[in-house]
């Protein structure tokens, strides 16, 4: 069981949107795949059309006593599974404080043969959960928008990491673009030279996307032959193609 998270310290950069439809074409491709939503905000857990509650709380949880066939729901997504938010998650930093590496493997041990990847969709800010989600995963996949604070972020977050001695490798990816914008062109060019990890499919600034919240299903469900949709579609594949090298 392979382990990806979403994750960037700025909001607003379309990392839900982007660990919905991963999980989606991850599925649509033929793989068991399971989507952990840790962030309390739940738009994840609402865009595949779950309630937001973890049966028995996020403490027993944590604490691996959890029977997890009783908290994982299955979408409508074939292969595509969903461990919900609720809003009892903003504890889980509480919870997580002190404990050793990699606890959300742990946590899901138990079900290791049961799929064959999981993404997890944090939220945007550094934390005991954000490090466990560091010492937990295969790679980091950070969504950034093609402009000066959003690259600014992520110069933070590698900082962060080797200060950590972090050794996680992080895969950014240009999310919201808009190439009739210079800032984004110019960006988008000096990405590669700046983070040779860089994942080369980008998602384009699209309205598309935003209907998410409306249709509560990722891209794929109800616009298969946008330039959205074929843009995750892309990511998707150089992403298996990535971890099926590994």
């Amino acid at each position: 069981m392979q382990m990806l998270a979403l994750y960037s310290i700025k909001g607003g950069v379309g990392k839900t949107a982007s660990a919905v439809n991963l999980a989606a074409e991850a599925a649509l491709a033929g793989k068991r795949v399971l989507l952990w939503d840790l962030d309390p905000q739940a738009a994840t857990t609402f865009y595949l059309k779950s309630k937001a509650k973890v049966r028995g709380g996020i403490d027993k949880l944590v604490k691996g006593k959890a029977t997890l066939d009783k908290v994982i729901r299955a979408t409508e997504i074939e292969r595509l599974d969903l461990l919900p938010a609720s809003f009892g998650s903003r504890e889980m930093d509480r919870l997580l404080e002190g404990r050793k590496p990699s606890r959300l493997r742990k946590i899901l041990k138990p079900i290791n043969d049961d799929y064959d990847l999981v993404l997890l969709d944090c939220p945007p800010n550094l934390s005991a959960l954000s490090d466990q989600v560091f010492s937990s995963i295969d790679a980091l996949l950070v969504p950034v928008v093609p402009s000066t604070l959003s690259m600014r972020t992520l110069t933070l977050l590698r900082e962060h990491l080797d200060g950590q001695d972090q050794p996680c490798p992080v895969w950014p990816f240009a999310t919201l673009v808009d190439r009739r914008k210079r800032l984004h062109r110019d960006t988008l060019e000096t990405l590669p030279e700046q983070w040779p990890l860089r994942l080369s499919a980008t998602i384009p600034y699209a309205s598309v996307i935003e209907r998410m919240g409306v249709e509560q299903a990722p891209v794929a469900s109800f616009a298969r032959r946008t330039r959205a949709a074929q843009a995750y579609t892309a990511l998707w594949e150089e992403v298996a193609g990535r971890l099926g090298n590994a």
